[in-house]
């Protein structure tokens, strides 16, 4: 049962931290690009393989599509693909594009989770990250979207900031949880090669917090939405007991997507798995559809070593770990027999617990060295 992805590159104005692939302004290409994505989804309609589970509109900022073609989208996904009973639809939304109208527009065409891109409750800080929103334009768009009928939100913060202090992050944990949305993510802020950011930081204009002060901050986020309610069920993402990201959990336990629009990548689990993309080029993308040619290519077929090694890299960024018998059932060997120096190296950081591999807290924290011991 597959998810389906539909990437959205068009910003009103791209922020200089992010790498992810999406251009500024292109009106144009923005009033195509809904037929395109349709166009997309025709052609590539016998690719699922039973009902799809999640939607998930991402970008760029999808919310600069009206709710009339993310209806459209919704209504072209039904008549080609097979729908689960109650899908989970999610659209990612940046509060500086959104009215009370829009949001009461989005979930009457069929969005039922709306992940809301605030970075922060700091002006200065929103100044800092170039987002074209306040933070009283968020708390609006939170609000509307309440108001809209949306049960199911999530807030997008960011850490570790340039000049951001304990009692800065106190005060937007604080809004968090005054604000009580079903699920939050909260990023370290990192430093990209290719944005702004990278070139600001290169020449010491930007300066983002230190490894210790980013480590203390994590475990007090950890700490305060713990005690608020909000399980820690992945490395960055913080849930109510059932608001867990659906879609998000279909990649870290690696099972199959399809991901339409340029800069979309799928994955399909048949054998050992293999990633598809669909290149970052929309001039690409619309000429291609033009002649009715499917966009993707071919990015990695996997073998059995690296199959073991990406379900080690995904489990293990999450609460729930990795199986060991779902993953001797899988690969013949179980996680020790497969990776016993790896094992050792990681020390008490992971553990075998109730027949699942965990990374605690701490292996969390530095999880990107931790992993390296499976890759």
């Amino acid at each position: 049962m597959p998810s389906i992805y539909l990437h959205v590159p068009f910003c009103t104005r791209k922020c200089p931290y992010c790498d992810f692939f999406s251009v500024e302004g292109h009106s144009a290409c923005l009033h195509a690009y809904p037929r395109k994505l349709i166009e997309h989804l025709r052609l590539c309609r016998h690719q699922a393989t039973g009902p799809v589970e999640t939607i998930f509109f991402g970008g760029g900022t999808p919310s600069l599509l009206p709710p009339g073609e993310i209806g459209g989208i919704l209504d072209e996904i039904a008549v080609h693909f097979s729908l689960s009973p109650q899908p989970e639809i999610t659209l990612e939304a940046n509060p500086g594009t959104l009215t009370s109208d829009s949001l009461r527009g989005y979930r009457q065409a069929g969005v039922n989770r709306l992940s809301l891109g605030i970075q922060s409750f700091n002006q200065q800080m929103l100044k800092t990250l170039g987002r074209i929103h306040t933070p009283e334009q968020a708390r609006n768009a939170f609000c509307w979207a309440r108001d809209a009928g949306f049960s199911n939100l999530s807030l997008d913060l960011m850490f570790g900031l340039p000049g951001q202090t304990d009692e800065d992050l106190e005060a937007e944990l604080e809004r968090i949880i005054e604000l009580c949305p079903e699920h939050v993510s909260l990023y370290g802020l990192t430093i990209e090669q290719g944005t702004p950011f990278f070139d600001q930081h290169r020449k010491s204009r930007i300066i983002p917090a230190d490894d210790e002060t980013t480590a203390r901050m994590y475990l007090d986020i950890d700490a305060r939405l713990n005690a608020a309610g909000y399980g820690h069920y992945e490395i960055s993402n913080f849930a109510r007991p059932g608001f867990e990201s659906r879609h998000n959990l279909r990649y870290w336990q690696r099972r199959s997507n399809l991901g339409f629009g340029a800069g979309a990548h799928s994955f399909c689990d048949l054998g050992w798995g293999r990633r598809m993309e669909v290149p970052a080029d929309i001039e690409r993308y619309f000429a291609l559809l033009d002649k009715g040619e499917d966009p993707a290519v071919l990015l990695e077929t996997f073998d059995r070593a690296g199959a073991m090694s990406e379900t080690l890299y995904l489990g293990l960024r999450t609460a729930e770990g990795v199986d060991d018998r779902a993953f001797f059932n899988r690969f013949g060997q179980t996680v020790r027999e497969a990776f016993p120096l790896a094992i050792e190296r990681c020390g008490n950081h992971l553990r075998l617990i109730d027949g699942k591999w965990r990374m605690d807290l701490a292996g969390w924290l530095i999880f990107d060295h931790q992993i390296l011991e499976f890759l």
